[in-house]
């Protein structure tokens, strides 16, 4: 199976898996998920693939289920918990970061095999974390507020999809223009920072676009709190 064909069944799977959770755990499962997502999509950023003749990394469609599930917060219970679940996902990332930076401190024992893989996936540059965490809280709370404002311009179940893809395709160009200018602006010649830029966001318009029917299905749904 190619990597393209493998990417959009691995989409598929990762927004079923969202609605599952959902399904099973009403509102609870989101705020879990939102914390696991950020977690795991930081593990899979470390691996890079090509994608329709674009680089990109793995973790641009579990980090983009984040931005599904305070969407469905935001429709079905509200501004105030989609930004909980905001403030929670982004508290994770924080105590990732420092307990998985202390953690490579420690000198390995004589037989340890975990080190270099250790170091490999944690041990981003300052700037990268940084960027990472900057750009998942300004990004974040700005999908929630302009998810808001759509929502009422456009109330209707037939506009659903105007405030799901508006909100979240310019609240994911804010994050990918966020996270290259403090990672990586200065690095590189200015050609090279946009092509990452350009490739970044792409890969995210395309995933933001993937996830409309999934909201659809989720406001459907009918759970406890």
């Amino acid at each position: 199976m190619s990597n393209e064909w493998l990417w959009i069944l691995f989409a598929i799977i990762n927004f079923t898996l969202l609605l599952s959770v959902y399904r099973i755990f009403g509102k609870p499962g989101l705020f879990v998920w939102i914390g696991m997502s950020t977690v795991i999509a930081n593990f899979q950023v470390v691996k890079t693939v090509e994608l329709f003749g674009l680089n990109a990394t793995l973790g641009n469609i579990l980090y983009g289920t984040a931005f599904l599930a305070t969407d469905i917060l935001n429709e079905k219970y509200g501004k105030k918990d989609a930004q909980k679940a905001v403030w929670m996902g982004f508290t994770t990332l924080i105590v990732l970061t420092i307990l998985m930076q202390m953690a490579i401190l420690f000198t390995p024992g004589e037989n340890d095999i975990a080190q270099s893989a250790f170091t490999t996936i944690f041990g981003v540059g300052a700037r990268i974390a940084i960027g990472s965490l900057v750009a998942y809280i300004i990004s974040q709370y700005f999908d929630v507020w302009l998810y808001t404002r759509l929502k009422r311009m456009f109330s209707g179940s037939r506009t659903l999809w105007i405030r799901n893809n508006g909100s979240t395709m310019v609240s994911q160009l804010m994050d990918s223009a966020i996270f290259c200018a403090i990672a990586f602006y200065g690095l590189y010649p200015i050609e090279v920072w946009l092509e990452i830029f350009l490739t970044t966001y792409i890969i995210k318009f395309i995933v933001a676009a993937l996830d409309t029917p999934f909201l659809y299905i989720a406001r459907r749904f009918k759970t406890e709190e």
